[in-house]
């Protein structure tokens, strides 16, 4: 006798004497609707029916019970996971806040109040202030507040610097992609070499000629992948390096001095609120802002200097435009945070451990992978997965993105796991973030619901 819809056929033992019908009910371990087959003795009384091998369970028709099984193979979903995260948010951006965060422990005096009043400026210098200290920045670099999130950062970088000399790009996932197009169509510039790689890989930093300007991500928070460190920068270079940091900063180590123009944001691996940005630049860079003049007209949230000469006060909180206090508090709290547990080195030790949880999942996975292949390449914050499936992989995109998005609303409403559907411009897969906001007891406890939500979506 073989389903209707399924096509599956039961796997009788003894049963040949018992007649069989199809009746519709619901799992009892999950509450998914089944159509399963019902077995009748003689006197029409209903005796048994079951759908997974690994669950025996009774059916009560009002009439009998009993606990003999017919089976069907991959029938039936497997049995949900008891223990959930305590935090589910696992957001690329914004990220979660961190461990013991409060909105009621932030202070609000600075609400209502002009953000260049003594006070309030005082704030935002010791944002800059924090941060330099923690991240180790050289004492002759100075670093920004800026509009617009790490985005604006870096275009207000790209528009003040570029066109001096030869431009060299390297791009391997979306946001490197933005930044060609900039340089191509909305700045105009001619002289370009890019070097591009698929998502889950890495151009040739061989290659790499830094005699001329150099434009680059240090990790791909859409791909997953991240450059392994700044041997490849030379130290005699005579172009600017300007590297898009966002998710990479109090996660990784940076190497300042390869560096000359170092972009981030307060969203990321602290966990702070988004629209602020954060620029740091080399005396190199300084130089080259002082002393050339691009072709294009600047926007005034782009101008960092006046006749000639470094507007110094952006350096020291006296911002271009209007922040938001309580965003400013916030940041204050976290850095205070990540001061407490024990400072960079914590911070990364958090991020790494994160990353190691997930490797050890995927490891013994037979449906998932990590979308970088190469383990010395591979993100600790912006985590890309691939599903490498044939019943995935066979699919179409358009199929497989729903695949996704259906695991993604599951995992969703068991409050489990928010936003980890992965970029929308990215192969069709899951992107975990494992900044150091993140707890590893919460990933730890993620990884069965993973499990749980492909195969019920698989069916």
């Amino acid at each position: 006798m073989t389903h209707p819809t399924l096509g599956l056929r039961p796997k009788f033992s003894t049963l040949s004497l018992f007649s069989h019908r199809w009746s519709d009910t619901r799992c009892p371990y999950c509450e998914r609707r089944l159509s399963i087959l019902v077995s009748y003795d003689s006197c029409n009384r209903a005796v048994f029916a079951s759908f997974q091998a690994t669950i025996v369970f009774p059916i009560d028709f009002g009439i009998a019970k009993a606990q003999i099984a017919i089976f069907f193979s991959g029938a039936h979903p497997m049995t949900t996971p008891q223990e959930k995260p305590a935090n589910p948010k696992f957001s690329s951006g914004p990220t979660t806040k961190f461990p013991g965060w409060s909105l009621e422990s932030l202070s609000t005096e600075s609400l209502g109040r002009s953000h260049r009043a003594s006070a309030e400026k005082a704030k935002l210098n010791k944002v800059i202030a924090d941060s330099k200290t923690l991240l180790g920045i050289p004492d002759d670099y100075v670093v920004g507040i800026v509009p617009g999130s790490d985005t604006g950062a870096f275009e207000l970088a790209m528009w003040n610097l570029l066109g001096e000399r030869a431009v060299e790009i390297l791009s391997w996932e979306s946001f490197g992609e933005g930044w060609l197009s900039d340089i191509k169509n909305q700045l105009g510039l001619k002289n370009i070499t890019s070097f591009a790689a698929d998502y889950g890989q890495l151009p040739d930093l061989a290659k790499v000629d830094c005699n001329n300007d150099v434009v680059f991500t240090w990790n791909g928070t859409t791909s997953g992948v991240r450059v392994p460190n700044g041997d490849w920068i030379s130290d005699n270079r005579q172009g600017l390096t300007l590297c898009d940091a966002t998710s990479a900063v109090f996660a990784m180590e940076m190497p300042w001095q390869k560096l000359d123009v170092t972009t981030w944001s307060w969203q990321k691996v602290l966990g702070g609120e988004g629209g602020h940005g954060m620029i740091a630049l080399s005396p190199r860079a300084v130089e080259r802002l002082e002393t050339y003049t691009p072709a294009w007209p600047l926007p005034k949230i782009f101008r960092l200097t006046k006749a000639g000469k470094l507007i110094g006060g952006i350096f020291k909180g006296a911002t271009i435009n209007t922040p938001s206090m309580l965003a400013v508090e916030d940041q204050l709290a976290a850095l205070v945070w990540a001061d407490t547990i024990g400072g960079l080195g914590s911070l990364i030790d958090r991020s790494q451990k994160n990353l190691a949880v997930i490797e050890q999942f995927v490891e013994s996975s037979d449906w998932l992978a990590f979308l970088c292949e190469e383990p010395t390449l591979r993100s600790s914050t912006s985590i890309c997965l691939k599903i490498n499936d044939p019943w995935f992989t066979d699919a179409t995109d358009d199929d497989q993105r729903n695949v996704v998005k259906q695991m993604g609303d599951l995992l969703a409403e068991e409050n489990v796991a928010y936003d980890i559907g992965g970029y929308r411009d990215a192969p069709p897969g899951l992107r975990i973030w494992g900044g150091a906001t993140v707890e590893a007891t919460d990933l730890q406890a993620l990884m069965p619901w993973l499990d749980w939500a492909y195969a019920s979506v698989k069916g």
